[in-house]
């Protein structure tokens, strides 16, 4: 009789915990444009968070693997926080600085636009340049 009770609980719980946790239970009066726009919001932010992580892999590749190079803190944290313009054609622009692992002090300035189908292409890969950076 205990083996019943123990799963028949655990399905109580569950079922407690996602009607709790359910968009349409937590709050009923949204409307349907502000649910579509958060959806929306959420889309674009997969996408550049896509992007970013695209950029840095290219400028790790570009500079010899992890095992040479480490972009700043920026490509690693939360895309809307990273070095990035977007272009009127959809795409995004990431300038952005790294070093030797280890090092404190940048050396590699790297410029990388993503394109939304997946498409990358190295601006720029080299010494920090004294030019404005779009960050």
């Amino acid at each position: 009789m205990m083996k019943l009770r123990t799963p028949l609980a655990c399905l109580l719980a569950l079922s407690t915990l996602a009607a709790g946790v359910s968009p349409a239970l937590s709050n009923p009066l949204r409307s349907t444009e502000s649910q579509l726009t958060d959806i929306t919001v959420i889309s674009n932010n997969i996408e550049l968070n896509r992007a970013k992580n695209l950029a840095r892999q290219t400028a790790e590749n570009a500079n010899g693997g992890l095992g040479q190079y480490r972009a700043e803190a920026s490509m690693h944290g939360a895309s809307a926080e990273s070095p990035f313009v977007e272009n009127a054609d959809g795409s995004w622009t990431f300038n952005f600085q790294g070093h030797k692992p280890g090092a404190s002090v940048y050396t590699v300035e790297t410029v990388v636009t993503v394109y939304p189908d997946g498409r990358v292409r190295v601006d720029y890969n080299g010494r920090i340049r004294n030019t404005f950076n779009i960050r």
